[in-house]
């Protein structure tokens, strides 16, 4: 797995719009930590300023976006200003030779999940983070420090989150995978269904169903993809739906315990990282030691 140079004062990086559309005001805060307090040179792609129904912009235009800061040499990272829906539809025909020649950065999760996915089948290793529209956001400090610590060198050596009643013990190590469980699962046989075989998988989620997350995770167990694993870290399932006509009666956490209680690698729960204020940074493709005992250790 290759990883890019760590970025430093005076680098220049670029900010696109790959899936949703929003308000060009929203940015300001994060493309001013950007320049200001980053000192990077920033280059804003067209889709920033687009809208073409819930999209920022045509299919061809936010591929374009990308495509045109994979193929500049000198652009050292590419920030997703945020993610929503889009990133699915132009994954297939972006062409990833520039990258592989000179790798680069790619931050953002969410929908963003499906090209990180991308990323790691042609061996390019990303992060999974807070996105520039959510710079500025209350409550949001800690999560942009673990962006700026992982891009300019200065990532910790470990995450440690404290116990949870459904963790499984264990130890395992493995490349880590993952992101957000909806993309995860739309990818499988597709160009960014990734393997997870001998991986530590992260899995987060925001605003389905109890019965959809169910079914998503019993996909998983039928197809196979969770026999092999090396671990499993749960992040935030967030604003998860109850159908009130035939209530389920359990927990997001409830339902995943169950999809994987036939295997015996390590689980870890409540990981602070999804559609929450505190969201910590992952380095997708990055090789990890995950130890669950009296508390979850994820050590890089």
């Amino acid at each position: 797995m290759t990883f890019p140079p760590f970025l430093r004062p005076g680098d220049t990086v670029g900010v696109v719009a790959p899936a949703s559309w929003f308000p060009y005001d929203e940015l300001r805060e994060g493309l001013r930590i950007l320049r200001e307090d980053w000192q990077l040179n920033v280059i804003e792609g067209k889709s920033l300023h687009a809208i073409d129904g819930p999209f920022a912009g045509s299919d061809d235009l936010r591929r374009a976006d990308l495509q045109h800061l994979f193929d500049t040499p000198d652009v050292r990272a590419v920030f997703a200003a945020r993610g929503g829906y889009g990133c699915y539809r132009i994954a297939d025909d972006l062409d990833l030779t520039g990258l592989l020649d000179n790798p680069k950065w790619l931050i953002g999760f969410s929908d963003v999940t499906v090209l990180l996915s991308l990323f790691y089948k042609h061996n390019l290793g990303s992060l999974h983070g807070l996105m520039p529209r959510q710079f500025g956001e209350p409550n949001r400090a800690a999560s942009l420090e673990s962006v700026r610590q992982w891009l300019f060198g200065e990532n910790p050596s470990h995450y440690t989150v404290p116990a949870h009643p459904l963790n499984r013990p264990g130890l395992a190590t493995g490349p880590l995978v993952g992101g957000n469980l909806t993309m995860l699962i739309n990818s499988l046989g597709t160009p960014t269904d990734v393997d997870f075989d001998g991986a530590i998988l992260f899995i987060e989620d925001i605003d389905e169903t109890l019965f959809s997350l169910d079914r998503m995770m019993t996909q998983l167990r039928r197809s196979g993809r969770l026999a092999g694993l090396g671990g499993l870290v749960v992040g935030q399932f967030t604003d998860m739906r109850a159908n009130l006509s035939l209530p389920f009666g359990k927990e997001a956490a409830d339902l995943i315990a169950e999809a994987v209680a036939a295997y015996d690698y390590p689980v870890l729960f409540d990981f602070p990282a999804g559609h929450v204020e505190y969201n910590m940074a992952l380095p997708i493709g990055r090789r990890v030691t995950l130890t669950v005992g009296d508390q979850g250790i994820i050590a890089f």
